[in-house]
């Protein structure tokens, strides 16, 4: 019996498994904070804010913040409709996203730019602090005319097969 190798195994599993674990844990908070954003629309009567809307969002910040933290106060219950509206498609969102990465995303206001750093986070495993260095060094802006049409086609093919 090789009880180095029986305690690798077992620290390899629970590795995985941490790391299974945590990919679950992301798409519940992704999923969860989607439909807290598409309820507060829904109640709002649809994706133009409304005065009704902005005092429900106060509201409701102030009774969800007092129950359960302040991760649900008014400025992230604005940023969880935002969300909803920005990426309007659940079946769409990538796992490989945190929370944090999307909160980054949601200030790009051009489709392609944000498709672009979406890409990028998955293919390059980049951690929040690197995209917001990439955003903030506009690597996108650099990109020429050929690669953002590229860019282009790419996102039209990932969201279909997304759907």
């Amino acid at each position: 019996m090789n009880y180095y190798e029986q305690v690798e195994s077992l620290i390899k599993n629970n590795e995985i498994n941490k790391k299974v674990h945590a990919l679950q844990d992301n798409s519940e908070t992704l999923l969860t904070y989607w439909n807290v954003g598409k309820l507060i629309v829904e109640a709002q009567g649809g994706k133009k804010r409304a005065k009704y809307g902005d005092c429900l969002i106060k509201e409701w910040g102030c009774k969800l913040s007092e129950k359960y933290g302040k991760n649900y106060g008014k400025s992230n219950l604005n940023k969880m409709r935002k969300f909803y509206i920005t990426f309007p498609i659940v079946d769409a969102l990538r796992p490989q996203l945190t929370w944090t990465h999307y909160r980054t995303l949601l200030t790009i206001k051009n489709e392609n730019e944000r498709n672009y750093y979406i890409n990028r986070v998955i293919l390059d495993n980049l951690s929040v602090r690197d995209l917001r260095r990439e955003i903030k060094n506009k690597s996108f802006d650099r990109l020429s005319y050929a690669d953002k049409e590229n860019v282009k086609i790419i996102n039209n093919i990932d969201t279909t097969l997304s759907i």
